[in-house]
C-alpha cells in the first residue's frame, strides 16, 4: 500500500501487511536515518502493535510525525 502523508517532511510511505504483520516499509523523503530506523524497528511486528506504539507521536511543534503518519496509514489499511 502507498499512503500519501501530510504535515511531515516525507512525501509518502509504502508497506505491506501480510497476515497482520508489517513488512517492507519504505518512506519517500523525510529524515533518511530516522525513517530507515522506523522501518527496521517495525519490520515483522503486528500492525496493531505498531499503531498502538506510534499513534500520536509528534515532531517538534507539528501535531504529527513520520511514525504517526505510518500508524495512520496502517489503520487505514487494516480497515480495508
Amino acid at each position: 500500500m502507498k499512503y500519501t502523508v501530510s504535515g511531515v517532511c516525507s512525501r509518502s510511505v509504502e508497506f505491506d501487511i501480510e497476515d497482520g504483520i508489517v513488512k517492507n516499509v519504505v518512506f519517500e523523503g523525510g529524515c533518511n536515518g530516522n525513517t530507515k530506523g522506523i522501518a527496521k524497528l517495525v519490520e515483522g511486528m503486528d500492525a496493531n502493535e505498531v499503531i498502538h506504539r506510534l499513534r500520536g507521536t509528534t515532531c517538534g511543534r507539528k501535531g504529527t510525525s513520520c511514525p504517526d503518519q505510518l500508524a495512520l496509514a496502517l489503520e487505514k489499511a487494516m480497515r480495508g
